[in-house]
């Protein structure tokens, strides 16, 4: 029987999302992970939370507002969503709060590391923050006494705040209550102190514990009760009127000076700020306690992830992995006639972060450095504010080549980033353009022309991931560089859909969005369906960030209902629910977290023996659906269509230390180590690093 009105095939998202958080917060618990590993999951833990605030709460809020009475496929209204949500978070820091302060810091105290509170201070140090704070720290403090002629100031968005409880008459003999410290952004806000001045090799002060211990040197003549730390989190998404604008770059720039001052959806405050104080605040940004969250560390605890990095204690960190270059690349680097020998004689797949992403650099160096090369067109969603590909691509157009280059100026959070890149590019006569109002460019491709006896070649490189170096030590990604001209000039058709006008091109073997992928994959699985009704074997596999998409996840429940066999690999949100009899017994839904962030996206189809595997760029949600340009491509080299199924499913559908297996409700519980201990992660770095 399947679920009736009252239970809802669909789990609501944001607790989903929240289930995630509470994944990683487990890492951050367990006593197996290095302590410093630890700090930084905490530390990841509070900076998605900041996301979930200012993108999903602050939804979920103009969802109150607009629609209080309608009812979500998850079967809650906004406002049941909101108290689920609410419960669910305050719970998650508390834990979050808990660990750190009973279990994380003392430990890291142990080892020589440790944020020194006032109270811990000796004289020398005491001395040693006293002369700090009057060199840096309090000439660029501004106190602000709140009356009529000093309103509650400007509060950026997740900015470091203090309020100070004052009493006692000033020198116009104005009576004082209330005052307002802004932390500038431009000081510190974990500070090191000299070994000598602490004893320990590892001391550092919080500037929160470096302005609470002097801030009366601010109020001088006045009676400071106390100073607590607070922060306020803002709306952080951008509108930008489709519309109306003329030009998005400057359309763009306008908003985002505007993004640090949005509608406030969390206050966080020192957990022993007093009731009246924080009932002033949540006055002042029209919160409610629901809205407040008080916190035992520091308010803006994802700060101290620089201690994971500046700390020299290789052994409390995961053991250094510096993937190798996989052959043909490591002998072709710096050859580029070698390299493009090398692709066009076969595909080659990279599976990061096990194996290096410096071929990717190297094939557009070659392209930039080949006088052979005539063109280069290439996607940028996110690739960080230092980024070796954009010099490249820089370089390539300085050198003559036509260099095209598409920059998704929406890239939540990075857009100020790509603006900048944007104009650089613009200004060595690159041709940029900003894709398709209305539609993300999220698809990852690069495109090279090359001419070759007589006749332009084209080179080409599709991914799962963004073109950033860093997080490609981070994040599990694939990326395929191929000469396949079916494939190439089906990038093409996409670029030309990209940087002009007309009606779309078909494609021989690219999945577009917003135009084949979604219908596509729907028909596969349905398709699957129709083979398992026959007696035929039938098999789905898919991985992926998230899984939303309501179409889709009805025809997996068919296929299901149908015989067919699905495991769903799904790091973060997952709205299916699994294992329901008579709707999804025959599904299994797995969520993997671990040393790197899996990222990648790959879908797996039985297909009567065919065996159809393709790589994506975009998740199975409704946005990567309908409302950006997305692309996945088949991998058709045999021998490369099996290493992804085994990297992908068949090691991950193994492992018994880094896999949380879904339960129908949408929580999740450690699979648990049944035989011989198998680590995905630890797998495939051997396998591939080796």
């Amino acid at each position: 029987m399947l679920p009736s009105l009252s239970d809802p095939t669909l789990l609501n998202r944001e607790l989903s999302l929240l289930k995630f958080n509470e994944r990683v917060l487990a890492m951050a618990e367990n006593p197996a992970t290095p302590l410093l590993e630890r700090l930084r999951y905490l530390c990841i833990v509070s900076s998605n939370l900041d996301e979930f605030f200012e993108i999903r709460i602050s939804s979920l809020k103009e969802q109150q507002r607009q629609n209080p009475g309608q009812v979500g496929a998850d079967g809650y209204t906004p406002g049941e969503a909101f108290e689920r949500v609410h419960v669910a978070t305050h719970e998650l820091v508390d834990r979050q709060n808990s660990l750190l302060t009973n279990d994380v810091l003392p430990k890291l105290r142990k080892e020589g590391i440790a944020l020194l509170d006032p109270c811990d201070w000796s004289e020398e140090l005491l001395a040693w923050a006293q002369a700090g704070f009057h060199r840096e720290v309090m000439p660029m403090l501004t106190p602000i006494g709140l009356d009529p002629a000093h309103p509650f100031p400007r509060v950026y968005n997740k900015s470091l705040n203090f309020i100070v409880s004052l009493h006692g008459q000033d020198a116009f003999g104005r009576s004082a209550s209330i005052a307002i410290v802004q932390a500038p952004r431009a000081l510190p806000r974990v500070i090191k102190v000299p070994a000598e001045v602490c004893g320990i090799p590892h001391g550092y002060i919080l500037l929160t514990a470096l302005i609470s211990a002097f801030v009366a040197e601010l109020f001088p003549g006045l009676d400071v009760k106390g100073c607590y730390q607070w922060r306020v989190t803002r709306n952080s998404d951008l509108f930008v009127d489709e519309e109306e604008i003329t030009n998005l770059r400057l359309a763009l720039q306008g908003e985002l000076s505007q993004r640090n001052f949005g509608a406030a959806v969390r206050l966080e405050i020192d957990h022993v700020m007093p009731p009246t104080l924080a009932t002033f605040l949540e006055k002042e940004f029209q919160l409610s306690p629901q809205d407040t969250y008080r916190v035992s560390g520091p308010v803006n605890l994802s700060r101290l992830m620089q201690l994971c990095n500046v700390v020299d204690r290789p052994e409390l960190l995961f053991a250094d992995y510096r993937p190798k270059m996989p052959p043909p690349f490591d002998m072709v680097a710096d050859k580029p006639i070698e390299l493009f020998g090398a692709i066009a004689e076969k595909d080659h797949l990279l599976h990061h972060p096990y194996q290096a992403f410096q071929p990717v650099l190297n094939f557009l160096t070659a392209a930039a450095l080949d006088p052979s090369v005539v063109a280069i067109k290439q996607t940028i969603y996110r690739t960080g504010e230092d980024s070796e590909l954009m010099r490249l691509l820089v370089a390539a157009a300085k050198a003559g080549k036509e260099v095209t280059v598409v920059v998704e100026l929406m890239a939540r959070f990075d857009e100020q980033t790509n603006i900048n890149w944007a104009a650089k590019l613009e200004e060595v006569g690159a041709h940029v353009s900003y894709g398709v109002v209305g539609h993300k460019t999220h698809a990852k491709m690069s495109l090279v022309l090359r001419r070759e006896n007589g006749h332009i070649r084209r080179y080409g490189h599709l991914g799962t991931g963004n073109y950033h170096p860093r997080t490609a030590r981070l994040y599990t990604d694939f990326g395929l560089l191929t000469a396949d001209q079916k494939l190439c000039e089906d990038m093409d058709k996409v670029f030309s859909l990209l940087t002009g006008l007309g009606a779309r091109r078909p494609l021989k073997l690219l999945l577009q969005s917003p135009f084949t992928m979604h219908e596509t994959m729907v028909a596969l699985i349905r398709g699957e369906a129709v083979n398992a009704k026959s007696g035929k074997k039938a098999r789905i596999m898919a991985k992926m960030n998230s899984l939303l998409e309501p179409i889709v996840i009805e025809a997996l429940y068919k296929a299901s209902q149908a015989g067919v066999r699905i495991d769903l690999i799904v790091r973060g949100a997952c709205a299916l629910r699994a294992g329901v009899p008579g709707l999804s017994e025959n599904i299994r839904v797995r969520s993997i977290i671990g040393q790197f962030l899996e990222h990648s996206r790959v879908f797996y189809f039985y297909n009567d023996g065919a065996e159809n595997v393709y790589l994506s760029s975009a998740d199975w949600m409704d946005r990567n659906f309908f409302r950006r340009v997305e692309v996945s491509f088949p991998v058709l080299d045999k021998v490369l269509k099996r290493r992804v199924i085994n990297e992908s499913f068949t090691y991950a559908l193994r492992d018994n230390q880094l896999a949380w297996r879904a339960l129908p409700n949408g929580s999740y519980v450690k699979v648990k180590g049944r035989g011989k201990p198998f680590n995905l992660h630890h797998h495939l770095m051997t396998q591939l690093g080796s």
